[in-house]
């Protein structure tokens, strides 16, 4: 069963029946998204926090606040992605409580797993059996696979010019992959696929931007809950996500704000925006209400690289007492990428270390304070873009098999002595 009751708009708060609405609201005057309504006292007499630890270890673990009925489920092991102290790297950039959210263990490598198995696992019981989105990396990996994996026919429009690694990526799981000149086109085919054969889709594909499916966005509200049972049951000072279309940012605001209104948790976070252009920061510093357009150029943050936003970002904003800051500077991206490798271990795309680039900036700032617990979301591997990073490493000597030769290039091309442990 599922304890949905309906949609909602998230500016006039008009109610909508269960239905499949992918447009956003279609009496307001700014584009704006719904969001999904459910039967909370129910649920609260069902769903004991207590007792998670006999559940799967997957985002389903919290199936009743979740959209799909529990027979459609599709997953993989998705979520329960591990909350990992980064002491080393929080003690350089003056947050010694930081945390990071790796999303990278998911099963196509990103957050947007999250998305794509709410959507895929909510299809049935819409009477949609195929599937299509618009997308240059993770969210059309994650649409394919889990795509995959229901048996649902997918069909992914992209552009040309987009990594090789996402390409196979999306390619490998069987889907139809369709390149379009310009985002906007692609954005064109997947509303005639959804207009004209009814499809279902998972990530947004209007202009101006809507946000993904409100469906599949309840997926990302996971992180929230899953961040707060991480923490025993507390939630963080702030949380930091890169922000694109902002689908992540809401979601997992309204996760946190569920749990918060059952009682599960006694507090909220600050809800931060790790941006590249910064139209969420532009709309704030303003007092607009809908972010406008702002300048863009080339950019290593490929995933959230964009020079929009959303009504849903500015709302988790407001809602949470919330920030927002760019980080358009590529060498300081990539140099958060390497330190983050070489001090903790852990690989992420570009776009994904944009947060801990944002924190720094904020904590330089005097925005973030040195005490408080912070969460940075590190959305995907870098494994997905390597070629950015291939660039700043150094040229990997080749060698005869001697030790002189092995200490005399360590030294040259690494800048490292050996320390003798006998």
């Amino acid at each position: 069963m599922s304890y949905m009751t309906g949609l909602q708009c998230l500016r006039c708060n008009k109610n909508y029946p269960l239905e499949v609405l992918l447009k956003g609201c279609p009496e307001c005057d700014v584009p704006v998204n719904l969001t999904v309504k459910y039967d909370y006292d129910a649920i609260e007499k069902v769903f004991d926090p207590q007792r998670l630890k006999e559940r799967a270890h997957t985002m389903w673990r919290y199936w009743e606040f979740l959209p799909a009925n529990q027979e459609h489920i599709v997953t993989m092991g998705e979520g329960m992605t591990p909350l990992i102290p980064v002491p080393r790297l929080g003690a350089e950039i003056g947050v010694p409580n930081l945390y990071v959210k790796n999303e990278t263990v998911n099963p196509s490598w990103s957050f947007k797993d999250r998305m794509a198995a709410a959507a895929v696992s909510v299809a049935p019981q819409f009477n949609k059996t195929a599937i299509t989105a618009s997308s240059s990396g993770n969210a059309g990996s994650a649409t394919a696979a889990f795509a995959a994996r229901a048996g649902m026919d997918c069909v992914l429009f992209t552009v040309a010019d987009f990594p090789q690694t996402m390409k196979t990526q999306m390619e490998v799981y069987g889907t139809k992959l369709i390149a379009m000149p310009t985002i906007l086109d692609r954005w064109r085919m997947v509303e005639a696929l959804v207009d004209n054969f009814g499809w279902f889709t998972t990530a947004g594909f209007c202009w101006p931007p809507v946000g993904s499916n409100p469906y599949a966005i309840e997926g990302y509200k996971t992180i929230g809950y899953e961040i707060s049972e991480q923490l025993s049951w507390r939630a963080p000072n702030a949380v930091v996500v890169p922000v694109g279309g902002g689908d992540a940012f809401y979601g997992a605001w309204k996760g946190f704000t569920e749990f918060y209104n059952a009682g599960y948790i006694d507090s909220l976070p600050r809800m931060i925006a790790a941006e590249t252009f910064g139209p969420l920061k532009n709309a704030l510093a303003k007092g607009l209400e809908f972010p406008e357009e702002v300048d863009y150029g080339p950019t290593v943050a490929i995933s959230v690289g964009v020079p929009y936003g959303t009504y849903q970002s500015m709302k988790a904003l407001w809602d949470s007492g919330g920030d927002a800051e760019s980080a358009a500077d590529n060498e300081a991206i990539m140099e958060m990428q390497l330190k983050l490798a070489a001090l903790e271990g852990i690989y992420a795309e570009a776009s994904s270390v944009q947060t801990l680039a944002v924190i720094k900036q904020l904590r330089e700032a005097g925005r973030i304070d040195r005490d408080e617990v912070v969460v940075a979301l590190l959305t995907s591997t870098g494994l997905k873009h390597p070629e950015v990073t291939l660039e700043l490493l150094p040229t990997i000597p080749e060698l005869e098999p001697r030790l002189d030769a092995v200490v005399q290039a360590l030294e040259d091309v690494y800048d490292y002595r050996i320390v003798s442990n006998l």
